[in-house]
């Protein structure tokens, strides 16, 4: 009986060195699966937070582009105030020859008028 408790022991023992090795098989392809998933997403975060410098670095040369405009545009304003003298003064002209157009147009229907009175005492001399 001995030598068949120490079959079963030895049986015993090899299906326990055999699960052990599928276990250890196991959780060895596991630990290798997670650890590719995590240096796949550890690489993705990599990769956003190069994507997010590279974005940021834009963004700061287009701030110095407007703060360039924004100069830009100040001098453009105090070159332009010097000109409202001169817009006020053409303003005014135009004023005057919008004026000077409506008496032109009064003056020749006058002087339509006074041609069709003169062409009438051509045409009908007085008797």
């Amino acid at each position: 009986m001995a030598e068949t408790d120490k079959q079963i022991e030895n049986q015993n023992q090899n299906c326990t060195d055999e699960l052990a090795d599928a276990l250890n098989h196991l959780f060895n392809g596991v630990s290798s699966m997670i650890t590719s998933e995590l240096k796949g997403t550890n690489n993705l975060l990599e990769l956003l937070e190069k994507m997010n410098l590279k974005v940021a670095e834009e963004y700061n040369s287009y701030g110095d582009v407007a703060s360039g405009l924004r100069v830009f545009v100040e001098q453009l304003k105090h070159k332009s105030g010097g000109f409202d003298e001169y817009v006020h003064q053409i303003d005014a002209i135009d004023q005057q020859v919008t004026e000077f157009e409506a008496v032109i147009s009064m003056l020749d229907k006058y002087v339509s008028v006074l041609e069709k009175k003169v062409q009438s005492a051509y045409q009908n001399p007085p008797s």
